[in-house]
């Protein structure tokens, strides 16, 4: 019966340890991509539809939006306001004008929602359509005829603080959005979603 030599041991020890070293490096690689690069989300609501169905799944570049400032129209993942889910404004204002300023506090969940309004520009809302500095937006995405009630009629303006971003969702009858909790602060935001990849007939880029 064969023996294997010393040296056929040590070379079948090191092409072990050479694979387990590769499998290592590619996982660490794959982690740190989806950490730090590129991370898929799951859309948990309606408040995107048309654009984005429930349980779509969409991949978000990490990296962009810290380098460059987000673009009007981004469809963007990020952290809210502490009591977002309760619709809570940083600060009282009256029914007819979107909120001002968030809550201090960051909330652990995590949004999904397209930029309509910059730092620094004069907000309101009429009719469902957004009006920056007075001048109505071109909202191709948005759906329309859907109930919406006082959310889309605040046609009091705000400005947008300074390093802050107001949130929308197309679906403007059935999203939480900036209206209720506030502008978002840049550091808060995780990234802009720019390819739908699950279910398959949905597959394409945002």
């Amino acid at each position: 019966m064969p023996v294997a030599s010393k040296k056929e041991d040590q070379s079948a020890a090191g092409s072990l340890i050479e694979l387990v070293t590769i499998v290592a490096v590619a996982l660490g690689l794959a982690l740190g991509i989806q950490a730090f690069l590129v991370k898929p989300f799951r859309i948990p609501s309606e408040s995107m539809v048309p654009t984005l169905e429930v349980r779509q799944r969409v991949l978000v570049d990490r990296l962009s939006q810290r380098f460059s400032d987000p673009d009007r129209g981004d469809v963007t993942v990020f952290k809210p306001p502490e009591g977002a889910d309760d619709n809570a404004c940083g600060v009282r204002k009256p029914a007819e004008m979107p909120c001002p300023r968030p809550t201090k506090g960051r909330s652990d969940t995590n949004f999904i929602k397209r930029v309509v309004g910059l730092p620094g520009e004069r907000l309101k809302v009429v009719n469902n359509r957004v009006y920056i500095n007075g001048r109505k937006q071109d909202e191709p995405f948005v759906k329309e005829n859907t109930p919406c009630e006082q959310l889309c009629d605040m046609p009091r303006e705000i400005t947008i603080p300074k390093g802050h971003y107001f949130m929308m969702g197309d679906n403007r009858g059935e999203s939480a959005d900036s209206r209720e909790w506030g502008p978002v602060p840049k550091k808060w935001l995780i990234g802009q979603a720019f390819v739908t990849y699950w279910p398959p007939k949905r597959i394409g880029t945002l």
